[in-house]
């Protein structure tokens, strides 16, 4: 008896369903770094347009987590697509490696006592060790890129540029040494820049603080009185009693309304808005008003400081609000941002009463030595001895914290170098006004980011550029020692110093001695800078030391992408050191990522547990997973991961993998070169297959990777995968591929069609899927010297596009009766009345113009239904009507009909299958 199971054209995959991946992919990353793939892609892509994505620098310490994970998949899939659409992408990864969080871990590990260049010796060995640990994680990510030569911040050359770029700002006019109020953290002993500031709760005492007015009758002419009779008071309420010593004046609102009211304690001033409020904390509830004026009235009286001997002036601020408090705002410009700016347009110079350990100077009343926070209850007495507190009380509200060492931050006036936001520069520009312009140039991704990031330039002070830190770039001037003016030759000396740092690094600085650069002369008159620059400065000035310096990069780059944090950070940054020297930002588009949750929404956190490492989701799922994880998930918003998701992504992963490993096993005979059937050959339906190929090629690659909608992508790719594929074409074809003639043009020509689908989707996948999309290629490519990242976007054969279109009307009418035929089939196969759609026998009724396309399939109808018989009927809607078969089951093709048996040589066989085994092959036109 023949076995017929032999006749079937059924062949073992070559692209096994189970990837393995987590095992795998290590060989694979150690294959392409031998082979130096990144290196060749270079050279094929030589001469293409470029595409230029500038890496944000991590921060050089300690093991990569799943934000670092994110923001490198994302960067991996844009440097790829663009490859795969014809672009030159390179891709230089960086580091920031200098700061304080590795001077602390230096510290820790080493210890404090040591010379200078010693510390700089071991902060510069520790970034490298945290550098390579690193590197080591991304590259098994799959990111591609040129890590046997990233860009470092260390690094002498980018040193040396940093230097330069300080520099040119200098020369653009940009820089200043002021004495304002910065944020201050007294554990860094450093100024802080914005982005290493964190707001959190804090407990502090509130109190309500009266100081007296010198001069009565002028406050009665404020308040249009004859005269006040007894002391009248201006009352403020502060959180910070610790500022108090540094009081100057009293700020009130020009516009605001403030009452003059009769106490117990004697006529208190407060705003007409708060007042209520202010006298039910000071006891003094329903107390007469004797009058009422505005802050203008009251500007320029003078009052008492409350413990210290000092004029206080009444000024008017725009800062004054009536939200909280009394409407008169305690002004120490030492201590206050706002409170600095209004000092300075009345001309009252600052005084500054806390050194930089926060401990209050030597000639500081009954405070001297005392740390801030330990001040403020002895404040508080002194004002109580002096019967000048009003009110007491905690309260809890948001208060800003150093990011490292979560500890509370002050203001306070040191002397610092700053670039000017208001500054006009030596074109007559102000910064401000150029990072406005260059918000409006910048292309957004979300476009949300462009609202956060312009709102951010319009607030933000000047940019307090200098640090008092041992490991960092140094601002490389010479300062009068009396004056603090810059040498009138700075731009000439910093390039030569730049030069000395191209060769030693930034110890080239440190030790130099400044008679190798200056006059005997110039030596009397003049020092080194002691400072170093703030590590956004680095950062924010690779777009020159790197994208500038490396020939393969260019400037300005297309795409900067960084979490959305970066709005405050590495894109301001960026943005204001590309405005002040080359007049534009560096980037013309800006993409933002959120930060990774739990799935609960909640952040990361050893204490709560939820802690995913990107370690551990290669090692167990393999990085393919988390690369599809990262590139389906809207990164817009939060991008929540847990096991139970990574689960899911795994089944869409699923759906795809077993998708080309059913393509591959039916490509197995298949020689595209001898075998392949030209386009207008093709059974039709093999052409509206190339088409729906065609047109996710064009949908991912032409719309969702250039607006990098990755996660659209990943939707259109599973569902094609899924419903084009698994559900309709392949579900018919399998008729096709496993039952006609091995080298039959039917089959063929689906073999054809199937050779063209691989390509593109593995070519369209491999952006995302860099792992599985090699592994399929070492299958389908040009061999083992091959790889998919040398190819663009599959050239499918043309299709007319008349022809097309009446493809896609005549197939879609056809799908939609398909799918009415089988929800009708699933109820009884639900019951178990047919096994199989197979063993289902239908009459078909359908409605012009649909009826005219199932008609033209002819006796093929039925394949495309996937039923054994189908009856075909004009009518007024679309409806199907099933019953089971009576006739006997081919073995071979297993349909239903009425032909089994009719061919004596195979009497278990149909018409068709004899035909197929012994025959030429039967033909097929349509399905």
């Amino acid at each position: 008896m023949t076995d017929y199971a032999k006749t079937v054209n059924l062949y073992e995959s070559p692209f096994p369903m189970r990837g393995n991946l987590a095992k795998r992919e290590p060989a694979w990353v150690k294959q392409w770094q031998d082979e130096k793939r990144y290196q060749k892609l270079r050279k094929i892509a030589a001469g293409r347009p470029k595409f230029i994505l500038h890496d944000g620098p991590p921060y050089a310490n300690g093991d990569i987590h799943i934000g670092h994970a994110v923001n490198k998949i994302l960067k991996d899939i844009i440097i790829r697509s663009k490859t795969l659409a014809g672009f030159d992408a390179p891709y230089v990864p960086g580091w920031d490696c200098h700061g304080l969080p590795i001077e602390v871990m230096v510290e820790k590990l080493h210890g404090k006592e040591m010379p200078p260049s010693k510390f700089r010796e071991l902060c510069r060995q520790y970034a490298g060790e945290q550098i390579l640990r690193q590197k080591k994680d991304f590259i098994r990510l799959g990111v591609i890129g040129d890590w046997e030569d990233p860009y470092l911040t260390m690094d002498y050359q980018t040193e040396a540029d940093t230097v330069r770029t300080l520099g040119e700002i200098y020369k653009a006019g940009y820089l200043y040494r002021g004495a304002k109020p910065v944020q201050f953290c007294l554990d860094c002993g450093s100024s802080l820049a914005e982005a290493e500031v964190e707001y959190k709760d804090k407990v502090s005492p509130a109190i309500d603080v009266a100081y007296r007015f010198k001069d009565t009758a002028a406050l009665a002419k404020a308040f249009r009185l004859p005269e006040i009779s007894g002391e009248a008071f201006a009352v403020i309420w502060t959180t910070t009693p610790w500022t108090l010593p540094a009081s100057q004046a009293i700020s009130a609102g020009a516009d605001i309304v403030y009452q003059l009211i009769d106490t117990p304690r004697g006529k208190l001033v407060l705003a007409k808005d708060l007042a209520e409020a202010a006298l039910e904390r000071h006891g003094f509830s329903g107390s007469p008003v004797l009058a009422e004026c505005t802050g203008a009235d009251l500007e320029n009286l003078k009052a008492e400081h409350p413990f210290i001997e000092r004029d206080i002036p009444v000024l008017n601020g725009d800062h004054v609000t009536t939200e909280a408090g009394t409407g008169l705002v305690h002004t120490a410009p030492a201590h206050g941002l706002e409170d600095y700016f209004v000092c300075n347009k009345y001309g009252i110079e600052l005084i500054n009463p806390v050194n930089a350990q926060g401990r209050y100077a030597a000639d500081t009343p009954r405070l001297a030595g005392m740390t801030v926070w330990e001040a403020n209850q002895p404040i508080i007495a002194w004002l109580q001895e002096n019967n000048r507190l009003l009110a007491h009380s905690k309260i809890e509200h948001s208060y800003a914290h150093c990011w490292r060492h979560k500890t509370p931050l002050i203001y306070r006036a040191t002397g610092q170098w700053f670039i000017g936001m208001d500054k006009a520069g030596a074109d007559g520009k102000t910064l401000r006004d150029k990072a406005l312009k260059a918000v409006d140039d910048t292309e957004f991704f979300p476009a949300w980011g462009r609202a956060r990031l312009e709102a951010m330039i319009e607030g933000r002070p000047d940019w307090v550029v200098s640090r008092q830190r041992f490991w960092g770039t140094p601002m490389t001037f010479f300062a009068h020692k009396e004056t603090g003016q810059l040498h009138p030759d700075s731009a000439a000396l910093l390039e030569k110093v730049a030069l000395l740092i191209e060769k030693k690094g930034i110890n080239a600085w440190f030790e130099l001695d400044k008679a190798e650069l200056l006059s005997p002369e110039d030596c009397e008159q003049y020092d080194k800078l002691p400072d170093t620059m703030d590590v956004w400065f680095d950062s924010g000035s690779t777009h020159f030391s790197v994208l500038k310096q490396r020939p393969e990069l260019a400037w300005p780059a297309d795409l900067y992408l960084e979490g959305s944090d970066q709005h405050r950070g590495w894109f301001q940054s960026s943005m204001l050191t590309g405005c002040a020297t080359l007049g534009r930002a560096p980037y013309k588009q800006l993409l933002t990522h959120g930060f990774v949750v739990d799935q609960n929404g909640r952040k990361m956190s050893k204490s709560i547990g939820n802690v995913v490492a990107p370690q551990e989701v290669y090692n167990e799922f393999g990085a393919d997973i988390l690369r599809l994880w990262a590139a389906a998930t809207d990164y817009s918003g939060e991008l929540a991961i847990s096991k139970e998701i990574l689960k899911r992504v795994t089944e869409s992963y699923r759906r795809i993998r077993n998708t080309l490993s059913f393509l591959f096993a039916n490509l197995k005979d298949f020689n595209p070169i001898e075998d392949a059937v030209p386009q207008a050959d093709m059974v039709e339906i093999d052409r509206y297959a190339l088409v729906l190929a065609r047109q996710l090629q064009e949908k991912v690659s032409g719309s969702h990777y250039p607006r990098y909608a990755f996660h659209f992508a990943v939707q259109d790719i599973v569902q094609f995968c899924s419903e084009d594929l698994g559900a309709f074409y392949l579900d018919i074809l399998k008729d096709r591929l496993y039952t006609t003639k091995k080298d039959g043009h039917a089959r063929r020509s689906a073999q054809t069609a199937l050779y063209h689908i691989t390509r593109s989707l593995v070519l369209l996948m491999s952006p995302i899927l860099c792992f599985t999309a090699e592994e399929a290629w070492d299958i389908i490519g040009g061999g083992e010297e091959d790889s998919v990242l040398y190819h663009t976007l599959h050239d499918f054969p043309p299709i007319p596009a008349a022809g097309e279109a009446a493809l896609v009307e005549k197939w879609t009418h056809i799908r939609e009766a398909r799918a009415a035929v089988t929800a009708a089939i699933e109820p009884l196969r639900a019951d178990k009345t047919v096994g199989s759609s197979l063993q289902a026998e239908v009459v078909l009724t359908a409605p012009e113009p649909q009826y005219g396309y199932l008609k033209a399939l002819g006796s093929e109808l039925r394949f495309a239904m996937l039923v054994s018989k189908i009856e075909l009927q004009k009518g007024d809607e679309l409806t199907a009507e099933v019953r089971p078969s009576t006739e006997a089951k081919c073995e071979r093709c297993w349909h239903y009909v009425d032909s089994v048996g009719s061919i004596t040589a195979h009497p278990t066989l149909c018409a068709r299958c004899a035909e197929n085994v012994d025959g030429k092959g039967e033909e097929r036109d349509y399905a």
